[in-house]
């Protein structure tokens, strides 16, 4: 049974951020598809035998059913732009619901443009749900800032909420199967298996809870640093703040101030929180020269494309009006490739924890 992954948390989480980045800055649809299929690659290689991994395709589905939805409401809602494909009928809501015309031509370039954008979204669910199936969960929480170990291991909760849920519909089901001998009885079988499901949720929460009680979270008063760092904190905030009211008064030179001065109060903030926490790590894993290697690597797909948007001007998306094929060149292509890299590195035999 594999439990860990060949490479480091920080170095997946450096990954999903660059496969994410690469979207944003290549959404065409032959782009966006090859960053699917390189975390799909990533997730068959580096797959990690938990309920994490089994939610890949589940994500995967999710962002295409959100897709489809999108497509259809934003082809009945937008006119006027190109092409029509047919006409369906129409009507108008109330003012109450904003007044808007639903329904009437669906027009070509309105169809296309929502299935590129919708497709992005595939893409970037894609990157973070194959990022939930490679990387160590406990690893990530270690690897968090002390001053952030609450909120990660909250964070670390809720994206273990989906496969959480799916492993317990599978037992549901199971139950269910054997208490019927096998036979698949559609009876009732909606109450028999969503009433199982919601009470495994509750139990979790309930545990949760407790242990997280069990632990004093945030019975001890703060001490000095702590206060330190929520006044670093506060004054942080102010100064961000401050710094977007000089962005809307085209003031740059002061904003720069501003949020120079707010980013070393909010480094200096996480700093002191650190030192006040009182939480050790057990046995905290390092990041190796390979771990540098492959996140300065994949990194080099998003900087690349910036660079190759500045000298050759590639188109990186696609224009829908009027409808025609996406351009494809075969240099960003090779620049987004080396997303790749951690598939070129295949699990060691040490890496798998014998069950």
């Amino acid at each position: 049974m594999r439990t860990s992954s060949r490479f480091h948390a920080v170095t997946w989480l450096l990954w999903a951020l660059a496969g994410a980045a690469t979207v944003q800055l290549a959404p065409s649809p032959v782009y966006v598809a090859l960053v699917i299929g390189l975390a799909a690659l990533v997730v068959e290689v580096h797959r990690l035998d938990s309920a994490m991994a089994r939610a890949f395709p589940l994500l995967l589905g999710l962002g295409v059913a959100f897709a489809l939805l999108r497509v259809v409401l934003t082809a009945l809602t937008t006119h006027g732009v190109g092409h029509v494909l047919f006409t369906t009928p129409e009507g108008t809501l109330p003012q109450i619901l904003g007044g808007f015309t639903v329904g009437g031509t669906v027009e070509a370039p309105v169809v296309l443009q929502a299935a590129s954008e919708g497709l992005a979204v595939v893409g970037v669910l894609a990157v973070f749900g194959a990022f939930n199936a490679v990387v160590s969960h406990h690893e990530l929480v270690q690897a968090t800032p002390r001053a952030f170990h609450e909120p990660g291991l909250i964070a670390t909760v809720g994206l273990a909420f989906v496969p959480s849920t799916m492993l317990a519909i599978q037992q549901t089901r199971e139950a269910d199967l054997a208490r019927t001998g096998g036979h698949r009885v559609g009876r009732r079988r909606m109450v028999r298996q969503l009433l199982p499901v919601l009470e495994s949720g509750m139990e979790r929460a309930v545990h949760l809870a407790e242990s997280m009680d069990s632990r004093g979270f945030a019975r001890a008063r703060g001490g000095p640093r702590e206060r330190a760092a929520g006044w670093c904190g506060l004054a942080a905030l102010l100064s961000l703040a401050a710094c977007f009211v000089a962005l809307v008064g085209r003031s740059p030179r002061t904003a720069s101030l501003l949020g120079g001065l707010g980013v070393l109060l909010l480094v200096g903030a996480i700093v002191l929180a650190s030192q006040a926490s009182r939480l050790t790590r057990y046995r905290p894993r390092r990041l190796t020269t390979t771990d540098g290697a492959v996140a300065l690597l994949v990194w080099s797909a998003p900087l690349g494309l910036v660079v190759l948007d500045r000298v050759s001007d590639p188109v990186l998306r696609w224009v829908t009006n009027p409808p025609s094929f996406p351009d494809f060149s075969p240099a960003v292509a090779v620049v987004i490739l080396l997303l790749g890299v951690p598939a070129a590195f295949p699990q060691q035999r040490g890496d798998e924890d014998v069950p």
